[in-house]
């Protein structure tokens, strides 16, 4: 956080005046070979009347075309300065007109191709100059200067215009950038022109490797003076190509391979479920490709955590494995017919106790109850918390797993249950409060599953009679004096994994005969 503040206030001091000093090395650079080029090419073809007037012309032209360059430059980077005072973080940045921001924005995005203009003229502009110039002395001209003369200025202002545009965006998007894209995306500013990834290889394979290696190719032809080393000569242009070179690749490793890095470590992350990555800074301050890219991942990640803590949500209130089979399918009205098995649990004298207990004592039991039964049921034996019925629920094991052993699970996690409430109540009873007795009916069957209501509000359920069956004979649990009953169904699929006890057949409201119950022993 600190260094986040001083970095703010480092911008808010230094980053305007950076952005304005940026084409200063570019031009220096020009300017250096530039000057090397003339002394060994360009001297050489000069008689002495020609060499006076080319001097004469490089101090008139600089003294009258570059203070104007100059001018204009600073005059459009003090344009900002008013309205970079009022966005800074002290004032809120909430008193500038949209439109007036807008239009600084636009300004500020082609500043790079601002500079690169002026750096442009001023150089090419030398061409018909100082051809001009050296006409007035001899007419014609020697055949190597009128085309040594061009590429000493081309090569020379190509160095400097590219230089410049990669400089001034780094330095406007570190100084600027983060005050007038606090609250938007550079992208998405309206008219504007940036350089592609693909201009960007283009330009910087011409400014780091054609423009050095031509020159070379050049001084093959170009005519030599008696003082010149070629060796030294030849080391000297080695070491401006790699100067190049580097200088080139160093600010395109800053503009090109630093975001591409934090993509990569944003979908690493990503893909190992981490969804805490942020990016949006990053890509707001840049209006190319780039910027683009790495804002919509970040948007997409945005959208990622929306729907993961929409799932995580909808899970605590429909239960996870009914989320998860909700979301993996359309919620319409529709529902498949599946062999599940259905449990109900039921809390009993559950309504003498909340008479006689205060609020916050049953729900503290109520929720230690609901606690422990949905670890058995959900974490441990793979079945699906449909539904809570007051101080009870139902539970369906099986749907969308036709693979599983869902009666097993069922039973297992009914004794689970079972096992828990004996700890709970042990834990009741030093504290001296009345045992909570339960019952669980369980019975296997088909049934129709699936997201069942209006189209206005759905209930992911299951429905049928193996539903009513397993409610009614939780219902026997307190007829008959025992917390965990099973249907025949149930007992017929697992008498190689339990030992039951048949009961006697019992009478249930809605089925016709008398139902087949089994207590479960072990």
């Amino acid at each position: 956080m600190a260094s986040e503040i001083e970095s703010s206030t480092a911008r808010s001091r230094y980053g305007l005046v950076l952005t304005a000093l940026a084409p200063v090395i570019p031009q220096i650079l020009g300017s250096a070979f530039n000057i090397w080029y003339n002394a060994t090419v360009i001297e050489p073809m000069l008689t002495a009347a020609l060499r006076q007037r080319f001097f004469d012309t490089v101090v008139v032209y600089n003294a009258v075309v570059y203070p104007v360059g100059v001018y204009l430059w600073l005059k459009r980077i003090f344009s900002f300065r008013g309205l970079l005072d009022r966005l800074q973080p002290d004032v809120g940045g909430q008193t500038v007109p949209l439109q007036e921001l807008t239009q600084a924005r636009r300004r500020l995005i082609h500043l790079p191709w601002f500079a690169a203009a002026i750096c442009g003229v001023a150089w090419y502009l030398c061409i018909p100059v100082f051809i001009g110039a050296l006409l007035q002395v001899q007419n014609p001209l020697e055949p190597g200067l009128l085309w040594h003369l061009p590429i000493s200025f081309c090569v020379s202002g190509f160095i400097a215009v590219t230089h410049s545009f990669f400089l001034v965006e780094l330095a406007s998007q570190w100084g600027t950038f983060p005050f007038f894209f606090r609250d938007a995306r550079a992208d998405r500013t309206p008219n504007i022109f940036t350089l592609s990834l693909r201009g960007r290889g283009i330009v910087w394979a011409v400014s780091a490797s054609i423009c050095p290696i031509a020159s070379l190719l050049l001084l093959l032809v170009a005519p030599r003076s008696p003082a010149t080393n070629e060796a030294w000569l030849a080391v000297f242009v080695g070491v401006i190509g790699i100067a190049f070179g580097m200088f080139t690749a160093v600010m395109m490793s800053r503009l090109v391979a630093k975001p591409i890095d934090k993509l990569r470590a944003a979908a690493d992350a990503v893909s190992r479920g981490n969804l805490s990555v942020d990016l949006g800074r990053a890509g707001a301050r840049r209006a190319d490709e780039f910027g683009q890219l790495l804002c919509e991942f970040d948007q997409m990640v945005q959208e990622l955590r929306e729907k993961e803590k929409l799932r995580q949500t909808f899970g605590l209130h429909v239960g996870r494995r009914a989320a998860e089979r909700i979301l993996a399918r359309d919620p319409g009205l529709s529902g498949v017919e599946e062999e599940i098995t259905v449990m109900f649990v039921d809390m009993r004298s559950w309504t003498a106790r909340a008479n006689a207990s205060p609020p916050a004592e049953i729900v503290e039991i109520m929720n230690h109850f609901f606690r422990v039964s949905v670890r058995a049921v959900e974490e441990e034996h793979r079945g699906m918390v449909n539904k809570y019925l007051g101080d009870g629920f139902m539970a369906i094991f099986g749907a969308g797993d036709s693979d599983s052993n869902h009666a097993r699970d069922a039973v297992s996690a009914g004794r689970g249950i079972l096992a828990a409430v004996n700890e709970l109540n042990e834990k009741l009873s030093v504290q001296g409060r009345a045992p909570i007795q339960i019952g669980i009916g369980i019975h296997s069957g088909p049934a129709i599953v699936g997201s069942i209501g209006s189209p206005q509000r759905l209930e992911f359920t299951a429905i049928g009679n193996t539903v009513n069956v397993a409610s009614r004979v939780q219902g026997l649990t307190k007829r008959v004096g025992r917390p965990l009953l099973v249907t025949a169904a149930v007992r017929d699929q697992l008498r190689d994994w339990f030992t039951f006890e048949e009961l006697p057949p019992q009478e249930v409201s809605g089925i016709e005969g008398r139902v087949m119950i089994f207590a479960v022993t072990a």
